[in-house]
């Protein structure tokens, strides 16, 4: 688990957004949340601040939107996405690093989280595209229904 940022891209690159996640799985459902001015689902998560692990930032972000704090040393890599940026300009990327992690507390929407929602893979079509492939990757594994 680096701290250090991607590179920038070159300008005939696509610009990438590098995120860090957490994946929470009960009874085969995913919890998703909708962030404020979305109009799809994502998961806990956001952008590294300078300096933060990849822990340490899927922490801050998991606190932050969903007031439960993950445990250290429970932390384990569920995937690497990589999709078309939702709601971003044509050709921008998203990196998604999604994490696991054991919590503690009460999974209860917070700051800019209007609503969670546990999402089966019937549903996978309410995500944003990223989160639909990681839907499509859990029920694979045969850990989403």
């Amino acid at each position: 688990m680096s701290p250090n940022p991607p590179p920038a891209p070159s300008p005939s690159s696509p610009a990438v957004i590098e995120a860090l996640a957490w994946v929470h799985v009960r009874e085969g459902r995913l919890l998703c949340v909708l962030p404020e001015g979305k109009d799809r689902l994502y998961i806990p998560g956001g952008k590294r601040e300078p300096g933060e692990s990849d822990e340490q930032a899927v922490a801050r972000e998991t606190l932050e939107e969903v007031s439960v704090v993950l445990r250290p040393g429970t932390f384990h890599q569920v995937a690497v996405i990589d999709q078309e940026a939702h709601g971003q300009a044509p050709g921008t990327r998203v990196r998604l690093l999604c994490y696991g992690a054991e919590h503690d507390g009460e999974i209860v929407p917070d700051n800019e989280i209007l609503e969670t929602a546990w999402i089966s893979y019937a549903e996978r079509e309410r995500c944003a595209p990223a989160i639909q492939d990681l839907v499509e990757l859990l029920h694979v594994r045969g850990q989403l229904t």
